[in-house]
């Protein structure tokens, strides 16, 4: 029996550069064709390399996920041009133009990997983009049509953290009680995820030699009312949480790639705490709460997209951490618990 499916690839952009769910939709086969052009991107202040994911959706008889294996399926490759022009109140400042780029690590999945294309562009914003308007206007223009596809984002500003305060020395996870982490907000912010991210180290057997590992400690998610910056916002949670969650993340589980596991652990040793909160745009708040898990009876929820004459998501993001020591108390704790292997630390 033939079927002809509707496929698009996304991209999540988190820190580095992350993606987002692939998705399929079932489309009618004596349909005309129409190039419908998928676009994924994020901004950040602080990035000075950018990653477009772009996208063609395809339409085709017989076995969709056949399709989805063969690059020309849905990449432009070089048929597109990109630009992103960065504006001040309005006037044209730079015009930036991207250039496509194959990544060599695409997890296995539905689409073709370990390549895939992507489009990229080197440049700094502005030093004085947290005290002035500037915008970031989104074109990709198809070569072969001249079909133009736009979108266009503020960007997350900077922000200050304000629990735990910066240059606290040492920091302890021993209280019973909820304890806050406080933040003032930014300036085209919406949504803010707050996680620690506990690093330590391993000494490996048989030459002692010692790797740094972390694992993350997600704390919730908090939402502005107002994107004008000037909001007290926290989430709390429970400091003496971290041991359960420890034991539960810490002991490897099998051999990873460097063929290590957890009998080829002689002993870890406490390092520090990393207390990110990341920011989302609006856009990408919406896009977020219109894809994440549904808690009603209405599964079938429509799909958002701020592109225009395409589908996808265009929008910001910004990330800010404070760094602090872990004290002698949490480690005398951690060193109690057998199983994690944790000794002294010299200075603790």
């Amino acid at each position: 029996m033939k079927r002809s499916t509707l496929i698009f690839a996304s991209l999540l952009l988190f820190v580095s550069t992350v993606f987002f769910t692939a998705c399929e939709t079932d489309v009618d086969v004596s349909a005309d064709y129409k190039d419908i052009t998928i676009v994924y991107g994020l901004l950040s202040k602080s990035d000075s390399v950018h990653y477009l994911k772009i996208n063609k959706a395809f339409l085709g008889d017989g076995n969709s996920l056949e399709y989805a294996q063969i690059p020309d399926s849905s990449s432009y490759l070089n048929n597109i041009e990109v630009t992103i022009t960065e504006k001040l109140q309005g006037s044209v400042v730079r015009v930036f133009p991207f250039e496509s780029t194959i990544i060599t690590d695409k997890e296995d999945g539905i689409f073709y990997n370990p390549e895939q294309v992507v489009y990229r562009s080197n440049f700094l914003v502005p030093v004085d983009v947290d005290n002035k308007e500037y915008t970031y206007d989104l074109l990709v223009r198809n070569k072969n049509t001249n079909k133009e596809v736009t979108s266009s984002t503020n960007l997350v500003k900077n922000f200050d953290i304000i629990t735990p305060r910066f240059g606290q020395p040492t920091i302890d996870f021993i209280s019973p009680s909820a304890q806050p982490v406080k933040w003032k907000t930014a300036k085209d912010g919406r949504r803010y995820d707050v996680f620690i991210r506990i690093w330590f180290a391993e000494v490996i057997a048989p030459n002692n030699d010692t790797i740094d590992r972390y694992f993350d400690w997600k704390l919730g998610t908090a939402k502005a009312t107002f994107l004008d910056g000037k909001e007290e916002l926290s989430i709390f949670y429970v400091p003496e949480g971290l041991y359960g969650i420890a034991q539960s993340l810490i002991p490897r589980k099998g051999v990873d790639e460097n063929d290590i596991s957890e009998d080829d652990i002689v002993a870890r040793l406490i390092n520090r705490a990393e207390y990110t909160v990341v920011v989302s745009g609006d856009a990408l708040n919406t896009y977020l709460d219109v894809n994440g898990p549904s808690s009603g009876i209405i599964q079938d929820r429509p799909e958002y997209t701020n592109i225009n004459n395409g589908l996808g998501l265009f929008s910001s993001r910004f990330a800010k951490s404070t760094f602090i020591k872990i004290g002698a108390k949490t480690e005398a704790r951690l060193i109690e618990i057998s199983s994690l292997k944790f000794v002294d630390k010299l200075g603790n």
